[in-house]
């Protein structure tokens, strides 16, 4: 019987450090999810910031773009400019903790409403 003596204790030693290790594992993958969310915000806000500027032409547009991600804490990967259609692409970098840094991306497309169908 006084084999087992501390065992309990032990245990719940055990079972406390993996709580805990679950516990900042999710909150990292939670941080991330949150950065690629930010990343979509900043590359939909700049997609309608590029489509409003499209009358000054596509550089202005493209400009107009890279300002709202970059005061969102991203950078305009791609600016692309199809007739009044724009597609930009953004990406934000976000700590992984010890797993160091990782790149989120996200991607918008802005335009005029097809009202033909």
């Amino acid at each position: 019987m006084r084999a087992d003596r501390g065992g309990a204790t032990a245990f719940a030693c055990f079972a406390l450090a993996g709580l805990i290790a679950a516990t900042l594992l999710v909150g990292h993958v939670g941080s991330v999810v949150a950065a690629r969310h930010r990343a979509q915000a900043a590359a939909d806000l700049g997609a309608l910031a590029a489509a409003g500027r499209l009358v000054e032409g596509a550089d202005a547009g493209c400009a107009a773009a890279g300002d709202v991600a970059g005061r969102m804490g991203a950078a305009v990967g791609r600016c692309a400019v199809e007739q009044w259609d724009v597609v930009v692409a953004v990406r934000a970098e976000v700590s992984f903790g010890v797993l160091g840094m990782r790149t989120v991306a996200a991607t918008a497309r802005a335009g005029p409403v097809d009202e033909s169908g």
